[in-house]
């Protein structure tokens, strides 16, 4: 790509090094492209056996984050804390230590880290990382109230902390299947319209929601993004657009050229595609449930289901219900299973 580095040279300083990670690390966030992780990840790899300095820890933690690399994550932000006493440095490393225990289903230790959190930085997003502990864990509705209760006496005071809130409030409505949830993405996308988890959020809750037309429109001009373009595809199947099959063509190999490389890092899209678009649930529940051991976010959890009921997986739907009963786990987006 055109912003991708000039050269392989690890940059002059520490300080240059965070501004060029962190620049790699927001390319690709904007843009979708991995490949500016894998940048990141060369500079980094360069610097192998060099001790960091805690920022360029906070930044390699979060690129391992992105690369879900969660292991190394959690190593890096924890010896990050036991050393810095920098507060932007320890909220970053609280607040992705809460994160990647949610998305990974250990409720326990990401309200540990949620506390520590309110505690040194107070705030929306500490409420935010509460409000998702508590709405995954049988307390959705409380939590969406408590967290719009505060949200709108915190209006405009932090900007960013609103912000997440927001993204929060919306995958809390949806869990919950208020309609509201589509308020709430519209809100964050209004004044962030780069932020991509926010824009397939909302696109799904669309196409879920028997509203393709609406998918079609967020989608618009995002093929490149292996989550967005799997939606639109759907969305347009849905629609009869007579350029699905274009679509799907261009993603089925792009899946399989990240298959031969051995990159699953967006395994999601590629079960949600075989279930989807290429119908073949054997296949789909395979990836699911092998993506679902590592990532146990609710869009996670409804595919391995859906791709378990679809492959008539018994096995896999005992697994998935003993978990969300242990939890008292409920979603407005989980498929029946009476």
């Amino acid at each position: 790509p055109a912003s991708a580095p000039a050269n392989d040279r690890v940059p002059s300083s520490p300080e240059a090094m965070a501004r060029e990670v962190k620049r790699l690390i927001s390319e690709a966030r904007r843009s979708g492209d991995p490949r500016f992780l894998g940048y990141a990840e060369r500079l980094f790899k360069q610097q192998a056996g060099q001790d960091l300095t805690d920022s360029l820890r906070v930044l390699r933690g979060t690129l391992a984050q992105s690369l879900h690399q969660f292991d190394a994550a959690r190593q890096d932000f924890k010896t990050v804390l036991s050393r810095s006493d920098v507060p932007t440095q320890r909220a970053q490393a609280l607040l992705t230590l809460a994160n990647i225990e949610i998305v990974q289903g250990n409720y326990n230790e990401a309200q540990a880290f949620c506390e520590q959190l309110t505690a040194e930085r107070p705030g929306l997003i500490a409420a935010s990382c509460h409000a998702q502990v508590a709405a995954r864990t049988g307390a959705a509705e409380s939590a969406y109230n408590k967290l719009a209760a505060v949200t709108r006496f915190g209006n405009g005071a932090n900007n960013q902390g609103y912000l997440w809130a927001q993204g929060t409030l919306g995958d809390i409505a949806a869990q919950l299947g208020y309609a509201s949830a589509a308020g709430h993405w519209q809100q964050v996308l209004s004044q962030d319209p780069d932020d991509l988890y926010i824009r397939a959020q909302l696109a799904d809750w669309y196409v879920q929601n028997d509203n393709p037309e609406q998918a079609l429109v967020l989608t618009e001009g995002y093929e490149a993004v292996d989550n967005l373009a799997v939606i639109r595809a759907i969305a347009m199947r849905r629609v009869n657009d007579p350029g699905e099959q274009a679509l799907a063509s261009r993603l089925r190999e792009r899946f399989e050229e990240a298959i031969w490389r051995g990159s699953m890092l967006h395994q999601r899209d590629l079960a949600r595609f075989e279930l989807d678009i290429d119908q073949r649930p054997e296949d789909a529940a395979a990836h699911a449930i092998s993506n679902w051991a590592t990532q146990r976010e609710p869009l996670d959890t409804r595919l391995a289901l859906r791709a378990a009921i679809a492959a008539q997986d018994s096995a896999a739907l005992s697994q998935l219900r003993a978990w969300l009963k242990q939890h008292n786990q409920a979603d407005a987006r989980y498929p029946e299973e009476s």
